[in-house]
């Protein structure tokens, strides 16, 4: 009996362990276990997918607040207009991320500007869903971002070509300075919102600060021009010759025979005699008992005149006969008696004086001619080479020609502006001909040959001629030996030109532009924007500084074409071509040139032909050209000036104050609004 177990338990123990071996309905007790996590990991994922979709929102809003507030303080400060540039990013943000949107509280933003980069920060918090039924400490997440803007170019340089003309001198109507003193001011305001430096002039907007950063290379670049552009001293010589005809003079002698010394009226006299000098002791002195003694003792040389022959010098002259005048130095003397030291000595006194004859003009082989030196005007070959100093130039940039008054000994000094290359003479230059070597915007020039080398403009060498000296307009392409010295041609240089560069320091910037001048000069818009292009082509003179940024980046490139009148031209002026009448290169050798401050100007016609062919010659270099019209409507050349600009980018300003708006428009045009973040 011992071994067996009681029937009466085996029933109840069958059951719990059949129970227990069974999982049926096991189910639904594990998943009401696990619906409170599954539900928090489930709410888990719709409340980060709604996080980042706010985040999103909020970073968006950001972004758009600082881009609208750094776009609306543009070119000035943060703090312009009562803050205007605060409440615009506010506003912009507002209006992507409204107060309490998307299930949130608590939204906070600011913004701020240092250096010209406005920055922002938000920061929200969002109602968690589901998740918080995990932990109440979930019920809420905060969400926080930053954004910034500021204006940033990409590389940028900028070639200004300013009419410095005699014009810009004037003032307009309602302006109360010269058309030039706005100008400086338009192009110093361009320059604080283009580099956001603060120059020496109050512009709209407030002072910029900060730069523009050492990411981008941002330059500019000046060629004032009148008739000329002042440039030469920016090239190595080598692209000079060593010698250059120029329209000059050389000593000569003209003969003649002389007659006596004539005063205004026809008698022999003195003329235009000076002061008496005080009397001065002549001689040793002598011992005299009295006054009568002394006479007697000492002879008083005749008054002493040079003879006829000496005159050297003259003027008024004409086919047959001059009046030459020479001075001369009158001596007059006295006796002088000392009755306390009983002495007496002769005394004299000067004075200078010029007198007059008449020379009547002989041949050199006629008895009794006198050759008397004259000056011969021609063509003249001047060599400059002592100017040069290696590749560079000497300092002071001058020769010494015997071409002085009195026929003596000159010193000319180079100023930098220079004579263009070869040209050929054409009523069109569309297409530019190959033979037009001095409207080739990129070629440099060959050591070996002269006509694709530019020359020294040497004023003080330069003469006109005419046939007669009276009439001053009587010009002759012929040789003329005279003793007149001629007058009358006019020449203008500007101050020079600046090759492009970074100006990091404003002072020099302001500085360049304070000594812009206008100098009378005539108005020639093609040497302007010739070498406005030169200066600023990538793939010309300049083109290991020009074609790539310093950091090896890509460069765009604006030239600002700036004039406030028609072409004007004169053929008395000594421009780049030389001078028109007797020079001839920009124009038909067989007739004379003409005058004129119109299109109906011989000259005129060729410097509106050549600036038209360079407007498109610039355009195709894929370089942006603004051209600006200031002064009074003249819808003939604003027309001319809207067809040399870039498609869109013609500006007319009749007074300063919308000059300025200009230049502050196309500077904010060139400006190109950028996020950072």
């Amino acid at each position: 009996m011992l071994g067996k177990k009681p029937k009466m338990l085996a029933k109840p123990l069958g059951f719990l362990s059949r129970f227990a071996r069974d999982v049926r309905g096991n189910t639904l007790a594990i998943m009401a276990i696990a619906m409170v996590p599954l539900a928090g990991l489930v709410g888990g994922g719709i409340d980060i997918s709604r996080m980042y979709i706010t985040k999103t929102r909020l970073q968006h809003a950001c972004d758009a607040g600082a881009l609208a507030g750094r776009k609306a303080m543009g070119g000035g400060i943060w703090s312009q207009s009562n803050g205007m540039p605060n409440a615009t990013a506010v506003k912009f943000f507002d209006a992507n991320f409204p107060v309490n949107g998307y299930g949130t509280r608590n939204l906070t933003k600011a913004f701020s500007e240092s250096a010209g980069k406005v920055s922002g920060a938000a920061s929200v918090e969002i109602q968690m869903t589901l998740v918080k039924v995990v932990s109440k400490d979930w019920a809420y997440a905060n969400l926080a971002v930053t954004c910034d803007a500021e204006m940033r170019l990409p590389n940028t340089d900028v070639m200004f070509v300013l009419d410095n003309t005699g014009s810009m001198g004037d003032t307009l109507s309602g302006d109360t300075s010269s058309k030039l003193a706005g100008l400086k001011v338009a192009v110093k305001c361009f320059y604080e919102i283009v580099a956001r430096e603060d120059t020496n002039v109050d512009c709209d907007g407030g002072a910029p600060s900060g730069g523009v950063g050492s990411q981008v290379q941002v330059r500019f670049g000046f060629v004032p021009y009148d008739m000329n552009v002042n440039v030469g001293k920016l090239l190595p010589s080598n692209w000079f010759p060593d010698s250059w005809t120029y329209q000059s003079r050389e000593q000569s002698v003209i003969y003649g025979q002389w007659n006596s010394w004539l005063d205004s009226g026809g008698n022999p006299s003195t003329r235009n005699a000076g002061a008496w000098s005080g009397w001065t002791d002549y001689g040793t002195a002598v011992t005299a008992n009295n006054s009568t003694a002394c006479s007697n003792a000492l002879s008083i040389p005749a008054d002493q005149y040079p003879t006829a022959g000496a005159a050297s010098s003259g003027s008024n002259e004409s086919d047959t006969d001059f009046r030459a005048y020479t001075d001369l130095t009158q001596s007059n003397y006295q006796r002088s008696y000392n009755s306390s030291t009983k002495r007496c000595v002769i005394q004299v006194r000067t004075r200078s004086i010029q007198r007059r004859a008449t020379y009547t003009k002989v041949s050199s082989t006629t008895p009794g001619a006198v050759a008397v030196p004259a000056w011969l005007y021609k063509p003249v070959t001047i060599n400059f080479a002592a100017m040069k100093n290696g590749l560079g130039w000497n300092a002071p940039t001058a020769i010494s020609l015997p071409i002085g008054d009195n026929f003596t000994s000159k010193t000319v000094t180079w100023d930098g502006c220079v004579e263009e290359r070869e040209t050929v003479r054409q009523a069109s230059y569309s297409p530019i001909p190959s033979g037009a070597k001095d409207l080739d915007i990129d070629s440099a020039p060959s050591a070996w040959d002269a006509t694709t080398q530019w020359k020294p403009t040497l004023n003080d060498a330069e003469w006109v001629r005419r046939t007669t000296y009276s009439n001053s307009s009587a010009y002759n392409q012929n040789a003329i030996t005279t003793f007149t010295n001629f007058t009358g041609k006019g020449y203008s240089c500007l101050k020079e030109a600046k090759k492009l560069q970074q100006w990091p320091d404003p002072a020099d910037f302001d500085a360049y532009v304070d000594s812009l001048y206008e100098n009378g000069g005539n108005t020639y818009h093609d040497i302007g924007l010739l070498w406005g292009a030169r200066l600023l082509s990538p793939t010309g003179l300049f083109r290991s500084e020009n074609e790539f940024a310093s950091g090896g980046g890509e460069i765009e490139r604006h030239l600002i074409f700036m004039t406030d009148g028609d072409a004007c031209t004169s053929v008395s002026n000594y421009q780049a071509y030389g001078m028109g009448w007797f020079d001839r290169r920009q124009t038909d050798a067989g007739s004379a040139p003409t005058d004129g401050c119109t299109t109906s100007g011989t000259l005129t016609q060729q410097v509106n032909a050549r600036t038209a062919a360079l407007c498109t010659a610039v355009k195709n270099k894929n370089i942006t050209l603004w051209v600006i019209w200031f002064g009074v409507s003249n819808p003939t050349i604003e027309a001319q000036m809207t067809s040399c600009a870039t498609s869109g980018r013609f500006f007319s300003a009749r007074n300063s104050v919308q000059l300025q708006q200009t230049f502050r428009s196309i500077a904010n045009q060139i400006s190109q609004l950028r996020l950072t973040k």
